[in-house]
């Protein structure tokens, strides 16, 4: 050890196996450590009859006015009982506390007592792409779907209570904590909607100033103001400068909205959204604006429809400021085509893949099929191509933030309720999905060469894995959690051997009903001291494609071939309505 010094603390690991800390190219870290305090996580918890005792035990904890509220980061197939609670479930739980349960980005459900507070009522008429639904008197019944616009079910948790600044700055370092026990020592944020710049960035920034970031974060510029988007930028571009921050919270430029008229919302329940004519236009504008401060930007696009039409114009805008050197990227990606990867790879671009398709795969394949599932996104193509390519989780509402199921998802081609979408040649190496959990990101955030690797010269964020990562059985990979994470030569998680080294730990989760005070986060893993048992790895599944409205009625759209070939003929082919009942 010729660098160690008289100061030098030295750890004996006894041989144990050191990866690079893991950076999750897309998260909503900022948004989501605000309100980490006030969630129950249903992410990794394996049975309806599990979420419900944990519902019940939280609402007994929670005092009026404050709600409980589930919020994102699980799917209904990844419960054994392949179905979400009945809202007459959540009224029996709770007849007076407010619930509010938001699953991914296609519906809510509300208990009796939350229709009551948010005011909907028979005469609340319908947000545009949103849906009340109705018994048959014309009175709300509890459940909000997005059609496919998910704006009712952010504009309805936005009427729940808030958090104070105080407490906004321990629920945001719990969270970081969180990801700290997963071995993630670093993110880029996506930004988001409500999420305005600089006022919602004021926590964030207060730890980033008092060197309390135990993740690195990068952050994007989400656009607040449809039809105002261009002004935004220019308002940004005029106040704030790219890189400008330091290594621990810097700013990467724009995104993941750029124009409100490309948002093709990815709720595979229902049809692919037609994007405005005006799309073009306007996301020229605001590129243009980018490209002309040298800001990079990131794109959300679920479909090859909305990318296609994007790299048009940012192909006429290279012709006049050219994007080498930009670090752009499309997130998400999921049908995307060989051409576009093409396109995308001319003009300097990266790609930006999340797990969204672990959470929403059974209703891909319900909806498209199983041969149009198989390569969506189609992420061995796009590292044979040669494309800058890198993973991540968009956690923390339609997808968890636990980066060892993307990992899994990457390796195994399941989704976290056991269906195989992928074959083989769809899936990655071990050690290829590392990567793109570590030095590949770093592209993206413009510090190749500083993180993602464990060498010298560069970031020493590390991870000690709790079981071997390349060798644990594939029904594994999604139960590690770390027993020694570092970022910047700095212990900030540690655990089972190492847990006497852990002195980084947060104050006790504020307000002292915190659901994190009992439950942790991913697999309710702080019950587990309590005799609680949540997060039993599940022996793998393959889902027969049942429906639980119309049994195995379904079985037919999963085997079925739909016209892969032509979009136009192939969006929308299949699929039903059942799930909204």
């Amino acid at each position: 050890m010729p660098l160690a010094g008289a100061a030098t603390r030295v750890i004996d690991l006894k041989g144990r196996l050191v990866l690079p800390g893991l950076i999750d190219n897309h998260l909503h870290l900022i948004r989501g450590g605000l309100n980490f305090n006030l969630e129950l996580r249903w992410d990794g918890v394996r049975s309806v009859a599990d979420a419900m005792a944990m519902l019940k035990r939280q609402v007994a904890a929670t005092p009026p006015p404050q709600w409980v509220r589930v919020v994102g980061g699980f799917t209904e197939h990844q419960f054994v009982e392949k179905r979400l609670p009945t809202i007459e479930e959540l009224n029996t739980v709770a007849p007076d506390t407010p619930v509010f349960l938001l699953h991914l980005y296609d519906r809510a459900l509300l208990n009796r007592a939350a229709l009551r507070v948010v005011g909907y009522t028979r005469d609340t008429v319908n947000p545009p792409g949103g849906e009340i639904t109705r018994d048959a008197r014309g009175n709300p019944t509890g459940l909000l779907l997005a059609r496919p616009n998910a704006g009712i079910l952010y504009a309805t948790l936005a009427r729940g209570p808030k958090l104070p600044f105080e407490y906004q700055l321990n629920s945001t370092r719990h969270f970081m904590r969180e990801l700290n026990r997963l071995g993630v020592t670093g993110a880029i944020d996506a930004g988001g909607g409500a999420q305005n710049y600089p006022e919602d960035y004021a926590v964030i920034q207060k730890l980033a100033d008092e060197g309390q970031l135990t993740v690195r974060i990068a952050y994007n510029l989400f656009t607040q103001k449809p039809c105002g988007e261009r002004d935004d930028f220019l308002n940004w571009a005029r106040t704030s400068q790219y890189q400008q921050g330091s290594d621990y919270f810097r700013h990467n430029g724009a995104g993941e909205m750029l124009v409100f008229s490309a948002a093709d919302f990815e709720d595979f329940r229902e049809p692919r959204p037609d994007l405005a004519a005006t799309m073009e236009t306007e996301l020229y504008d605001v590129a243009r604006v980018l490209a002309a401060n040298r800001w990079p930007w990131r794109m959300h696009a679920t479909y090859e429809e909305t990318i296609s039409r994007a790299l048009g114009v940012f192909e006429q805008l290279n012709d006049e400021i050219p994007l080498k050197g930009l670090n752009w990227f499309f997130d998400h990606a999921e049908t995307i085509s060989e051409r576009s990867i093409e396109r995308i790879g001319r003009l300097g671009g990266g790609i930006a893949v999340q797990h969204r398709m672990a959470y929403q795969g059974e209703y891909f394949v319900e909806r498209y099929g199983a041969a149009a599932a198989a390569t969506t996104p189609p992420v061995a193509k796009m590292l044979a191509m040669g494309a800058r390519v890198s993973a991540g989780t968009d956690a923390t509402r339609v997808a968890s933030y636990n980066p060892w199921v993307s990992l899994a998802w990457l390796t195994t081609g399941r989704t976290v309720g056991g269906l195989r979408i992928y074959p083989e040649r769809n899936c990655l190496d071990r050690e290829t999905a590392l990567r793109m959990w570590t030095e590949n990101v770093a592209w993206f955030s413009n510090e190749e060469g500083a993180r993602g690797r464990i060498e010298s010269g560069q970031f020493a964020d590390l991870v000690v894995p709790d079981r071997d990562y390349f060798s644990c059985p594939d029904n594994e990979i999604s139960d590690i959690s770390s027993d020694l994470t570092m970022v910047g030569g700095t212990i900030v998680y540690a655990a089972g051997a190492f847990a006497a080294l852990d002195q980084s730990a947060p104050p006790p989760a504020m307000p002292d009903w915190s659901p994190v005070r009992t439950y942790g986060g991913y697999g309710a893993w702080g019950a587990a001291g309590q005799g609680a048992r949540f997060a039993a790895p599940p022996a793998a599944r393959v889902n027969s494609g049942g429906c639980h409205v119309h049994g195995p009625g379904h079985t037919p759209a999963e085997a079925a071939c739909p016209p892969t070939s032509d979009p136009r003929a192939f969006w929308g082919v299949l699929g039903c309505a059942c799930w909204a009942v």
